[in-house]
């Protein structure tokens, strides 16, 4: 392999590809404008029918097509004239318009076009290399893609492709009709979203996933539920909480208690931040900009993912005042002039902090997702595709570079003053390591047990790393997430020295089910947890925890029938 030094990268097609890509990606727009929700009604005040039909599209959308841009930027023009035999050749200088049936001609491998926003693309180039994988563009060859494109790209995201990669105008006297009939997935939507109670219905974090896997799309779910391999490490996650007991102090006065802590400095109302999590959109129409209002409302911090579905441009709309503690989580960019352009914006716009993921160097094996993309097969007369059944996170993570090192440290450190906070230390060593390159924290944790099966829980890393460098426990911001779902999880993990616990799937669900109001009802039953187990434990405040609160049983519980 040839690696190209940052030099190179500063210039040339190479940066403007780069430049492109990173606009896309923080350029997601709202199709949803002036759309409002409550508890009740998180549809808005659209028939039950037209609700589930736009939450169907924007999930199917979501799914396949996020990372499409950067491949549309190589689509090839085709020519449509008339020949004497008949059939038709295109010109891009052509005025007529193009019929829909010479559309539905090219639905192979051999010649892929797509109609978006009533204009004519030839794809078929871009199929061994689309980012989504070859399936999503063959399941719309011949179609009209306007619906899978147009809720997750942005308005300009068309007039980037260069013009000879347009092949004109379709008929619209020639498009089909919509068939009014519901899908069954939409019929049941429908129903479920029908008889779905408020949030305070939930009255633990179990509950509103339960909730949520009745009204989300089946890969929404997929996506948010899906772990690595066989899953050993997400049940882990939440297992390895339960190895701790507490020692109870009684007898002190616990009638007034205090939730309140610092997350990277910031105050917050509970040790409780959200961790940044991809394709809120997924669940509902806000997606992410649901997440910040929320966060702002109940006074936590929030990561906001690279991967996100909103743009920043709608995360700061969404944003309740400017000193909200908002982060910003990074893959690194194999181009890494388009990193370096995202990093120096999410500064100006006034994020608080980064947040270097390394935990997935590439997407592990999540074979709920992968199943859940078997919808995006292709036509019965299509070769075998190489990528088909990859799923929604290889779909979004095709820019990753694999190859990231310690020493991109030091350049990130020197694109920014924003603190750099790596995410995804899941042993002793790494801890000291990214310590010893000068970060301001790190956040233990094996990406939500959806990368290496058999990864170690965080909270056993967070133990190990307490019994061999308490002294860095104290003096440095630790934290971390995964398998968190009572307050009695972040209370164990803050007696073990960690400055505050990341959720990240329970936001999703609770996203998806109610919007914003469903987000903020994750944070009150968090609180309540935490309020409750405090006073039982005999501490009124968070820094009176410590590990002389909690011991080690080296047994293992079995599951809750809860």
């Amino acid at each position: 392999m040839q690696f190209i030094s940052r030099s190179r990268l500063s210039s040339g097609p190479t940066r403007s590809i780069g430049l492109r890509l990173a606009r896309f990606r923080t350029g997601l727009p709202s199709i949803f404008r002036g759309y409002k929700a409550d508890a009740r009604s998180p549809h808005g005040e659209s028939s039950p029918s037209q609700q589930t039909r736009n939450w169907i599209t924007l999930a199917t959308a979501s799914a396949g097509l996020l990372c499409g841009m950067v491949a549309l930027r190589t689509l090839k023009p085709a020519k449509l004239d008339s020949l004497e035999d008949g059939s038709s050749e295109y010109s891009p200088n052509a005025p007529r318009q193009i019929p829909f049936s010479e559309v539905q001609k090219h639905n192979t491998r051999e010649s892929c076009w797509v109609v978006i926003n009533g204009q004519v693309y030839d794809a078929t180039s871009i199929l061994d290399t689309h980012p989504g994988g070859t399936a999503v563009l063959l399941k719309n060859a011949g179609k009209d893609a306007t619906k899978a494109f147009v809720p997750i790209h942005p308005p300009g995201a068309l007039s980037m492709l260069p013009p000879e990669a347009h092949l004109g105008p379709v008929d619209p006297a020639t498009l089909p009709k919509e068939a009014a009939e519901q899908t069954e997935e939409e019929k049941r939507i429908a129903k479920a979203r029908a008889n779905l109670p408020p949030p305070e219905a939930a009255l633990n974090i179990n509950d509103i996933a339960k909730f949520a896997e009745q009204v989300l799309t089946s890969t929404a779910w997929a996506y948010y539920r899906s772990a690595g391999d066989d899953n050993y490490s997400f049940d882990e996650n939440t297992a390895a909480f339960k190895r701790f007991w507490f020692k109870p102090r009684v007898m002190n006065k616990v009638s007034h208690v205090s939730t309140k802590a610092s997350i990277l400095g910031y105050p917050c109302s509970v040790p409780v931040f959200i961790c940044p999590t991809a394709l809120a959109r997924l669940g509902h129409p806000d997606g992410e900009m649901n997440l910040v209002r929320a966060a702002a409302d109940e006074q936590i911090a929030m990561g906001l993912s690279i991967n996100a579905s909103c743009s920043i441009d709608e995360v700061i709309s969404a944003r309740k005042r400017a000193d909200q503690p908002l982060f910003f989580q990074i893959y690194l960019n194999k181009d890494r002039a388009a990193s370096a352009a995202l990093i120096k914006r999410v500064e100006k716009e006034g994020f608080k902090a980064i947040l270097l993921t390394v935990d997935a160097a590439v997407a592990g094996k999540r074979e709920l997702d992968q199943r859940a993309k078997g919808n995006f097969s292709g036509p019965a007369n299509s070769t075998a595709d190489k990528n088909k059944g990859l799923g929604v996170a290889h779909a979004i993570s095709g820019y990753q570079d694999p190859d990231i090192t310690w020493d991109d440290i030091p350049w990130i450190q020197s694109l920014t003053k924003l603190p750099l906070i790596i995410k995804g230390i899941q042993c002793v060593e790494d801890a000291e390591k990214a310590f010893e390159y000068g970060v301001q924290g790190i956040i233990i944790s094996n990406h939500g047990g959806r990368s290496l099966d058999f990864a170690p829980a965080p909270m056993t890393v967070l133990y190990e790393l307490h019994q061999r460098r308490p002294d860095l426990i104290k003096k440095k911001e630790v934290y971390i997430d995964g398998g968190v779902t009572r307050g009695t999880d972040v209370l164990k993990a803050l007696c073990l020295g960690a400055r505050g616990v990341g959720m990240g799937r329970a936001f999703l669900y609770a996203n998806g089910a109610w919007g914003e109001a469903g987000v903020r009802r994750v944070v009150q039953i968090m609180r309540e947890e935490i309020e409750t187990s405090m006073r039982l434990l005999g501490v009124t405040s968070l820094d009176q925890l410590t590990p002389d609160h909690v011991r080690y049983v080296d047994r293992a519980l079995p599951p809750s029938k809860l």
